[in-house]
C-alpha cells in the first residue's frame, strides 16, 4: 500500500525556517519516500507503508524535540488506479 503524508510544524517563523521545520524536513528529505515537495507552510511526501510510517515515527520525534509545540499531520492512502 502507498501513503501520502502531508505535515507542518509549529511555532511559524516566517524569517527564517524554524529548528524543528529543519529537523521534520531533513527527516523526510533522507527517508526513502517518492514525490517529497518541502515548502514554507506545507510538506508532502509519498512512499510504502512502511517507509512512511517509519519516517512519520522520526518526524515526530525529532521536530518535538527540536522545539516543535505542535505537529500537523494527515496521512492518506493512495488507491491505485485500474485500467
Amino acid at each position: 500500500m502507498r501513503l501520502r503524508v502531508e505535515f507542518t510544524t509549529e511555532p511559524f517563523d516566517l524569517e527564517e525556517a524554524p529548528a524543528h521545520a529543519v529537523a521534520a524536513r531533513e527527516v523526510i528529505q533522507k527517508a526513502q519516500l517518492d514525490a517529497v515537495d518541502v515548502g514554507p507552510f506545507g510538506n508532502t511526501a509519498e512512499g510504502e507503508t512502511d517507509e512512511v510510517l517509519t519516517a512519520v515515527t522520526a518526524l515526530l520525534r525529532d521536530s518535538l524535540a527540536a522545539g516543535a509545540t505542535r505537529v500537523s499531520l494527515q496521512v492518506n492512502v493512495i488507491r491505485e488506479e485500474t485500467p
